[in-house]
């Protein structure tokens, strides 16, 4: 069976589009065919799957990390998904998408995508191993789980291919684990690994999560903008006065085609 597919990127976290208006292409959407979508030699490529299905009401987003589990959100992706619905469905802005934590209302200025993405909940201090190295840890919920470390210096973290050691008992499904280094007032920088997909050059809820982390260090009042630089570019996260954490980014789509992988 040949399907159709778009290739897209926000920050250079990069996902495998697969339009499924109805849900009769994909259907229950496969690990191995996930695997085999997000290949990086002999697929198309991908940090995951966005899976496009029209649902009454709407759009939902059905995301899919890299080694085909199933993921709760994504922040990159869901401005990617936005573009997508926009240019190819003609969903206008701003949009409601729904996803497995909840429905995220999506807007555009110009190049850049804002997606509210809800409230953040933070759990409490945990801790996270690299080799030899071990930090203290926020934890953040964003929908799925992160760790937040503040460390000296990014290469600390290694390769990243791997994940960093954490508390099975805090996170019984695996984590995302955010390692954070300042640059300036209201500026920092992250690396990060994704559970699923490994080192990534973004997390969109990895940067909210930094941004909340952050900003709880700071004493910052809410409102204020962090700006959270990842290898792959820039993203703008502001946790608002009414609990609400909107994050601003870019979102490309630069290839489609036919597959039947």
């Amino acid at each position: 069976m040949s399907y159709p597919f778009l290739k897209g990127h926000g920050t250079e976290n990069d996902f495998v589009v697969l339009p499924d208006r109805d849900g009769s292409v994909h259907g229950d959407l496969s690990p191995e065919r996930v695997r085999a979508l997000c290949d990086r030699r002999a697929g198309i490529g991908g940090d995951g799957v966005l899976r496009a299905v029209r649902r009454e009401g709407g759009w939902f987003m059905d995301y899919r990390n890299a080694d085909g589990s199933v993921s709760e959100m994504c922040g990159n992706g869901i401005r990617v998904f936005a573009r997508y619905l926009h240019e190819r469905e003609g969903e206008p802005f701003p949009m409601d998408i729904a996803t497995r934590d909840g429905v995220k209302r999506l807007d555009r200025t110009g190049e850049e995508y804002t997606a509210d993405m809800g409230a953040p909940e933070v759990l409490g201090e945990t801790k996270v191993s690299v080799g030899d190295r071990t930090w203290a840890a926020l934890h953040v919920s964003m929908g799925n789980p992160h760790a937040v470390a503040f460390v000296d210096d990014l290469a600390h973290a290694g390769h990243l291919d791997d994940p960093p050691e954490h508390d099975p008992a805090v996170y019984p499904d695996g984590v995302n684990v955010e390692f954070v280094v300042r640059r300036g007032e209201h500026h920092v920088a992250m690396r990060v690994h994704e559970r699923g997909s490994g080192e990534t050059r973004s997390c969109g809820t990895g940067a909210c999560a930094v941004a909340v982390a952050t900003a709880l260090a700071d004493d910052a009042p809410r409102g204020t903008t962090y700006r959270v630089d990842v290898p792959g570019g820039t993203l703008h996260v502001t946790w608002t006065d009414d609990d609400r954490v909107l994050m601003t980014g870019p979102a490309l789509l630069v290839a489609e085609g036919q597959t039947d992988l």
